[in-house]
């Protein structure tokens, strides 16, 4: 399996990860769910209304962080706003359960991907795997 896609993989079957973002001076962490592989890139979403999308605008350098239990992920990068309607109609149509939230044209989804990203798997058993997003 493709690093990107392991990567993917992993976030999806955790199905809650942590998103951390920095406000000034000051983190800001908070759970999330979304996620989709879609071009070869790894998607989160939220809404432009929130303070997340307003933290990434001003800074976008960010980090998730998953637990499945014995092991955990770290992706560490910036995130890069993409409005293209393709990318929002499949992370919407990948998490149906957004439709009540969102909409591909409401001008609110917004999706994002990483770039210049570095995977980290880590666990007490063994010593880290970096990937290279």
């Amino acid at each position: 399996m493709e690093g990107i896609e392991r990567v993917y993989k992993f976030i999806d079957e955790v199905r809650t990860y942590y998103l951390a973002t920095v406000e000034g001076d000051q983190p800001r962490c908070r759970p999330f769910g979304t996620v989709l592989l879609y071009d070869g890139k790894l998607y989160i979403q939220t809404g432009k209304v929130k303070d997340v999308s307003k933290q990434l605008a001003a800074n976008p350098k960010a980090e998730i962080c998953a637990f499945n239990g014995s092991e955990w992920l770290r992706v560490a990068g910036e995130l890069v706003n993409d409005d293209s309607r393709e990318v929002k109609v499949a992370m919407l149509d990948k998490m149906p359960e957004l439709k009540t939230m969102y909409d591909a044209d409401d001008g609110n989804t917004q999706v994002l991907y990483f770039r210049n990203a570095t995977a980290t798997f880590s666990s007490f058993t063994k010593a880290p795997e970096i990937i290279k997003l």
